[in-house]
């Protein structure tokens, strides 16, 4: 599939900023699934420096810095994207959780290069914490000896079906022990609840930012219109699964990657250091659609 996408995010301040350091994440993440084979982001006011660069996590970010005052920041991303099936990972065949979990603790000894990989989203991160309520919320999607995967899937489906999506109800920095309370959130409250049960027990997992098409015939999806967030779940012997919790499915061909890490603040699309500025109001408006050419 071939997509069009257009990002818009505008800053409107109500004081100067005198001096500004943004982080953006608005690059796709180039992948065996995914291309990127046009890319173009536009800033005003112009920065003073900008250069691209990768992340910890191997993210394409951009850095900008403004020296000049504003009271608007508008950067809009354009972008071309070509997204290829994923191979299938029947979550039978995939290993046991158990063994995933004992295979990602310490032992005392060299890890291989994919545990070593994996174990960088094994433990708390700033918007994930690990506590025995998310051990307990899971409880029944982790029988012994059943495949990571289909444990992974069972939670999905736990999380959907318990999860009300709530738009304006959370912020990102409302705490997970909340939104378990609440049952409503966003996508990103989905994923990081997610997140939190499965490293709960041990295992790995990633948050990863993108977009997501919708058709008619997905009338009963959400999260178009903006940044969208699912997981992905460390799958041996497949690596790394995505699943998108707020829609219930096996992430395909109408997600659009741009990056993954920890949590929503190691992939934000848009973040920084300002100095002045006083309030803010933020806007953000994204579109998915077939290329016109």
């Amino acid at each position: 599939m071939r997509y069009h996408v257009r990002h818009e995010t505008v800053y409107a301040y109500g004081s100067d900023v005198a001096h500004a350091h943004q982080l953006l994440h608005l690059v796709p993440r180039p992948s065996p699934y995914q291309e990127c084979q046009e890319h173009c982001i536009e800033i005003a006011p112009t920065a003073s420096r900008r250069y691209d660069t990768l992340d910890a996590f191997g993210n394409l970010v951009t850095r900008i810095e403004f020296e000049q005052a504003h009271r608007r920041l508008e950067v809009t991303a354009q972008m071309d994207v070509v997204v290829h099936p994923r191979p299938v990972a029947p979550p039978e065949d995939t290993m046991p959780w158990e063994r995933v979990r004992a295979a990602l603790a310490y032992r005392a000894r060299p890890p291989s290069r994919d545990i070593l990989e994996a174990c960088r989203f094994r433990h708390e991160s700033p918007f994930v914490r690990v506590k025995q309520v998310f051990t307990d919320y899971g409880e029944d999607c982790f029988a012994s000896g059943w495949p990571v995967l289909a444990c992974a899937g069972a939670l999905m489906e736990k999380l959907h079906a318990d999860m009300r999506y709530a738009p304006g109800e959370t912020h990102i920095a409302t705490p997970l022990m909340e939104v378990l309370e609440s049952r409503r959130g966003v996508c990103q409250d989905f994923a990081h609840l997610m997140i939190a049960c499965l490293r709960a027990r041990g295992l790995a997992a990633r948050y990863v930012s993108g977009y997501i098409r919708m058709l008619p015939a997905q009338a009963d999806w959400v999260g178009a219109g903006a940044s969208h967030a699912w997981v992905a779940v460390y799958s041996p012997p497949f690596g790394w699964i995505h699943l998108d919790p707020t829609n219930n499915v096996f992430v395909g061909t109408d997600h659009i990657t741009i990056a993954w890490g920890r949590d929503f603040g190691d992939v934000s699309p848009l973040r920084g250091v300002i100095l002045g500025g006083g309030k803010h109001q933020l806007s953000v408006r994204v579109t998915v659609e077939p290329p016109t050419r």
